[in-house]
């Protein structure tokens, strides 16, 4: 007020001036928008701490170990080696999955056999992976309690494809150990193969079925349909007349 009492007093125009530094002042917002907002996004990963340096994250396709925290970016470093560095106001505004915290490894496993599979076997498949998920070398780590809650297997019968049957394997691996969890996969998965193998249940591939005319087996219904034809009598209107 004392500024505006002078410069009246001095008559200068205040109205340019104030609409000079109006401007400035926009021009001077919009360019440092995205750094003041990385900087809040660094206060905020600071303080809200979904990750932390030396945990594997996965953001917006990229997936690697947190390497550094910074003021203004996160910097990320890939399993093929390359170092990411990721705004720390798109990371706040994004969803980041923290894949250093997770509780267990859960696989979902779906095993194809062919459709003409007879029940029992459906039924003895189903019982063979049930089996092997219980055995004393593999049910440690697929039976973990956590959060109070044992992690059971589950294994159905639970579709029908289009050229399968599909049997689906589900179970959850603590702790999650990467590699440990592929050496315990491998197993099982050996396992499986040895079972089947002596129960002479197959794999199904992707394939097709032809039907041949000359199967009796499974005749085509045009055949039927042209010996109804032959012998059904044709109407005496319908009977063309011969001329000598």
């Amino acid at each position: 007020m004392g500024v505006i009492y002078i410069a009246n007093s001095l008559k200068i125009e205040l109205a340019p001036l104030l609409a000079s530094f109006g401007l400035a002042g926009l021009a001077v917002s919009f360019a440092s928008r995205d750094t003041v907002a990385n900087l809040f996004g660094g206060l905020t990963i600071f303080l809200d701490r979904p990750f932390k340096i030396g945990e594997r994250i996965k953001f917006k396709g990229y997936d690697g170990v947190v390497e550094e925290i910074g003021f203004r970016s996160t910097r990320v470093r890939t399993a093929s080696g390359h170092l990411v560095t990721i705004p720390n106001g798109n990371i706040t505004s994004e969803p980041v999955e923290n894949v250093a915290r997770r509780k267990s490894l859960r696989r979902v496993l779906n095993l194809t056999i062919p459709n003409d599979t007879p029940r029992k076997k459906i039924l003895k498949a189903v019982q063979f992976l049930r089996d092997i998920l219980e055995e004393d070398d593999l049910r440690g780590p697929i039976h973990a309690v956590i959060d109070g809650n044992e992690l059971q297997p589950r294994v159905h019968f639970d579709d029908f494809n289009s050229d399968s049957l599909n049997i689906n394997v589900i179970y959850c691996y603590a702790p999650p150990a990467w590699w440990d969890y592929l050496d315990h996969a491998q197993r099982v998965n050996l396992r499986i193969m040895e079972e089947f193998e002596k129960s002479g249940i197959e794999f199904a591939f992707p394939s097709q079925t032809l039907f041949l005319a000359g199967d009796p087996k499974r005749e085509l219904a045009l055949r039927n349909l042209s010996n109804d034809v032959k012998t059904k009598p044709v109407p005496r209107t319908q009977r063309k007349k011969s001329t000598l």
